[in-house]
């Protein structure tokens, strides 16, 4: 298994600089089920962010790109499990994908919620404003 930085995530994805974008594509079609690419969540985190505030993805774009690591058999997600209720929460509700993502990921690690300052991410289930 070879980790996976965020900058070649956010090159394959956002395609804005034509060698590095091709050298994450051909870098990520190396990988194989018998010996995949890992991605953190902090890489998660970051490549939404990033994608975000700095090529300005919207939630449209976002969303598909997430099911496409999801549902890559090349590609080993930390907490998968909780990665996949994170999206799924992304995309139905107004709040950050890491908040989703530090929510689901505290409740599969057993905690019975998260406490933050962040009104708009205390909505969520889970969730509660201290």
């Amino acid at each position: 298994m070879t980790g996976i930085d965020t900058n070649i995530l956010v090159r394959y994805f956002a395609k804005d600089d034509a060698i590095q974008a091709s050298r994450a594509k051909s870098f990520l079609l190396t990988l194989t089920p018998a010996s995949p690419g890992f991605v953190s969540l902090i890489s998660l985190i970051e490549l939404v962010w990033v994608l975000r505030s700095q090529y300005r993805f919207d939630k449209s774009q976002l969303v598909p790109m997430l099911e496409q690591l999801l549902d890559s058999t090349e590609l080993v997600l930390e907490n998968q499990s909780a990665v996949e209720q994170a999206v799924r929460r992304f995309a139905a509700a107004k709040v950050d994908f890491a908040d989703c993502l530090i929510e689901r990921s505290g409740h599969t690690s057993g905690c019975h919620e998260t406490v933050t300052f962040d009104a708009i991410a205390a909505k969520l289930a889970g969730m509660r404003l201290l």
